[in-house]
């Protein structure tokens, strides 16, 4: 029996042409494996519609075409779905796909990955009930990702210049967490990253033990570095390193429990959501199928 394969295709993210990808499923996907489609999402929130019709109507996998925001939107959707979830990564930062070792490359994905990959399990989590697959976070890397959905430049330049306006300005705020039920802790950090998987994108790794399949959140507090020691942290960050770093504590857990003075927004997978003041981060072990290499 030959599995039905859905394509949600993102046309504008990452700033790539998809028009000749089609054709390239055309002439490279395995059609004794796969009948497979093609859709096209047309505005914010209808490559989530497309997923909840794929799955209704039975579709086998489905496969986002498109960068970290398509990629949650299409993957939070099937979160406890019997369907398959598959990535053809074509963003700015694409932070799960270089997790998963899932190539950049539209041609070599399809050839390694869909016609050749396997079915396995990965973790989600989720904010007050927001999923998300990657990361999420308070502090500054909520408000940086608020300023960079709303910048029209991707990448990773425009995201160090954010990072460079801002950083001075930025007072820490005071939080109270408590993981598990067990241990508590205040503190006053630049930036607190619940990590499900490894990195933010662009090889900028900030928790460089994170696993996908460990039942596990790697809560991540970071302090805010004087200014001499930026440039060494900054290296330990793209080199999976940060973890030798005293700028940096690592606590792996199943939930986390964070009291804020007030509420404040909240990063959910690269996206700035307005949030309660009180947070409850919890892992979903083993909650969505996803199709990986299989090397």
């Amino acid at each position: 029996m030959k599995e039905k394969i859905l394509f949600i295709v993102n046309p504008i993210s990452g700033h790539k042409d998809k028009r000749n990808f089609p054709s390239l499923v055309e002439n490279l996907i395995d059609k004794d494996k796969y009948d497979f489609t093609i859709s096209w999402t047309k505005y914010g929130g209808h490559a989530r519609e497309l997923t909840r019709a794929a799955i209704a109507e039975g579709y086998d996998i489905i496969v986002a075409v498109g960068g970290d925001g398509t990629i949650n939107e299409i993957g939070t959707e099937m979160i406890g779905a019997e369907q398959t979830f598959a990535i053809v990564p074509c963003g700015s930062g694409n932070g799960l796909a270089r997790h998963l070792h899932i190539p950049l490359k539209a041609d070599k994905v399809i050839k390694e990955v869909i016609n050749k990959g396997v079915k396995s399990k990965i973790d989600t989590a989720t904010i007050n009930g927001v999923p998300f697959i990657s990361i999420g976070g308070v502090g500054f890397d909520a408000i940086i990702a608020d300023y960079f959905a709303q910048d029209p430049h991707r990448g990773l330049k425009t995201y160090v210049k954010l990072v460079t306006e801002r950083y001075f300005k930025y007072q820490p705020e005071r939080y109270h967490l408590i993981l598990d039920d067990e241990k508590e802790i205040d503190c006053e950090p630049l930036f607190i990253s619940f990590a499900n998987s490894n990195q933010f994108g662009n090889n900028a790794v900030v928790s460089p033990h994170a696993s996908l399949n460990d039942g596990l959140l790697d809560i991540c507090i970071f302090k805010k570095p004087s200014l001499i020691s930026i440039p060494v942290i900054a290296e330990k960050l793209m080199t999976s390193h940060i973890d030798h770093s005293k700028v940096v504590d690592i606590y792996q857990v199943k939930k986390i429990k964070v009291i804020r003075n007030h509420e404040d927004i909240a990063n959910v997978d690269g996206e700035a959501m307005m949030m309660d003041k009180d947070l409850l981060v919890e892992v979903k072990p083993l909650s969505l199928n996803i199709l990986l290499p299989s090397h």
